[in-house]
C-alpha cells in the first residue's frame, strides 16, 4: 500500500526544521534593543536629574571609556587581564578535556574522580582565593590557578557528557574494524564530544572571566579587577561603569568567537 503524505498544517508544520540560532535580523534585533535601552537610561538620567554618584549617564561613561584608553593606560590593564584569562582557561580546558575522556574510558577511573568532583564543583571558587594566596602568593601563577578552576569543572563534565552521548553503533564499528584505544578516543569519542566541549568551554570560560576580575579586586595592582576596585575606592562611577561596560564587551567577543569556532570545526565533526 503506498503511503499518503500529509497536506494537513500539523504535518507541515513538523516537516519545518527547527531554527537553531539566531539570524543575522535577529542580531540586528538584539542591538537595535541595546540601543533603545541606552537611550531610556540617557533620558532617565537627564530628566530626573540623578546625581552621576549613583547613577551616570551613559555619555558620561563612554568618555570616562575613552579618559581610561587615552591617559590611564587602561590597554595595559586589558591585556594583562586577557592573559590571566585565556592562559588559565587553556590550562583548565586541556585538562578538564583530557580528565573528561579519562572519565568516559575507565569506569573504574570515573567512579574515583566523580567522588572529588561531587565535592569540589558545588564549592564557591572564589573561596579558595585565601588559599591559593597563601600556596602560589599573588602574582602570575596564583592568577593562572584561578582562572583555570573555573574552566576546569565545566569542561570536565561536559566532555564526560559529550562521550556518554556517542554512538554505541560507531564504537563497535571501530572496534570490529580493528581499531586501538587511542584511534576510538580520537577518531569517535572525541569527535561526538566537541558539541559538549564548547558548550563547558563557554560555561568555563565565563567562570574564569569572572574569577580573574575579582581576585585582581582582591590582591591585583593592575589589571582591569584592580582598576575596578580603585574607582570605587575614589567613587568614580563613571569609571567603574566603564569598566564594567569593557568587560561585558570582552564577554560577547569570547562568546562570539567560541560560536565560530565551533562552527568551523562542524566539517570536522561530520
Amino acid at each position: 500500500m503506498a503511503l499518503r503524505s500529509s497536506s494537513t498544517p500539523e504535518g507541515d508544520a513538523a516537516l519545518r526544521p527547527v531554527r537553531t540560532g539566531a539570524g543575522p535580523a535577529d542580531r540586528v534585533t538584539g542591538w537595535v534593543a541595546v540601543a533603545i535601552a541606552i537611550a531610556l537610561w540617557e533620558a532617565l538620567c537627564r530628566g530626573l536629574g540623578v546625581s552621576p554618584l549613583y547613577l551616570p549617564p551613559p555619555s558620561q561613561v563612554a568618555v570616562a571609556l575613552y579618559e581610561l584608553f587615552a591617559h590611564k593606560q587602561a590597554l595595559a590593564d586589558l591585556a594583562i587581564t586577557l592573559y590571566r584569562i585565556f592562559a588559565g582557561f587553556a590550562i583548565g580546558l586541556v585538562a578538564g578535556i583530557g580528565l573528561g575522556i579519562a572519565m568516559g574510558v575507565s569506569r573504574r577511573f570515573e567512579a574515583i574522580a566523580d567522588v572529588f568532583i561531587a565535592a569540589l564543583y558545588p564549592l564557591p571558587k572564589i573561596t579558595l582565593i585565601p588559599l591559593l594566596i597563601i600556596w602560589l602568593g599573588t602574582g602570575g601563577p596564583f592568577m593562572l590557578a584561578i582562572s583555570a578552576l573555573g574552566a576546569l569543572f565545566p569542561v570536565i563534565i561536559n566532555t564526560l557528557l559529550g562521550v556518554r552521548q556517542c554512538d554505541p553503533g560507531l564504537l563497535m564499528a571501530a572496534r570490529d574494524l580493528g581499531a586501538s584505544e587511542r584511534q576510538i578516543v580520537r577518531h569517535v569519542l572525541l569527535p561526538a564530544a566537541v558539541p559538549s566541549v564548547f558548550a563547558g568551554a563557554r560555561l568555563g570560560l565565563g567562570v574564569s572571566i569572572i574569577l580573574v576580575v575579582a581576585a585582581e579586586m582582591v590582591v591585583g595592582k593592575l589589571g582591569l579587577g584592580a582598576r575596578l576596585y580603585l574607582a570605587g575606592q575614589v567613587l568614580e562611577t563613571e569609571t567603574v561603569f566603564a569598566v564594567l561596560v569593557l568587560l561585558a564587551l570582552l564577554g560577547i567577543l569570547v562568546t562570539r568567537a567560541l560560536d565560530a569556532l565551533d562552527s568551523l570545526t562542524g566539517q570536522w565533526r561530520n
